[in-house]
């Protein structure tokens, strides 16, 4: 799957807004707004439960790396997540 349709995918199951768990959510993190070297996406199963997380790492721009963009997209429909959230700016490291 190339990236733009990986992003569509993901932008699509945003914009639902809260349906309820389990829950995706993704961060992404790095030394600036241009340039996201980090990405994770925590998982909670139902409401109180504490969250699981995984996270991958990249020395270019990881919102443009196409494996983990499709691995993101596995993830969501592996878990059969009702709601994805994605945070809207890239975080500091």
């Amino acid at each position: 799957m190339n990236v733009d349709k990986a992003h569509k995918r993901i932008e699509k199951r945003v914009k639902r807004g809260f349906q309820g768990y389990p829950m995706i959510s993704i961060q992404y993190f790095g030394q600036s707004s241009e340039l996201a070297s980090k990405v994770e996406v925590s998982f909670i199963e139902q409401e109180g439960a504490p969250a699981m997380a995984e996270s991958f790492n990249s020395s270019n721009d990881i919102r443009q790396d196409e494996t983990v963009q499709t691995t993101i997209i596995k993830i969501i429909d592996r878990v059969d997540a009702k709601t994805v959230t994605l945070a809207e700016t890239v975080l500091p490291l």
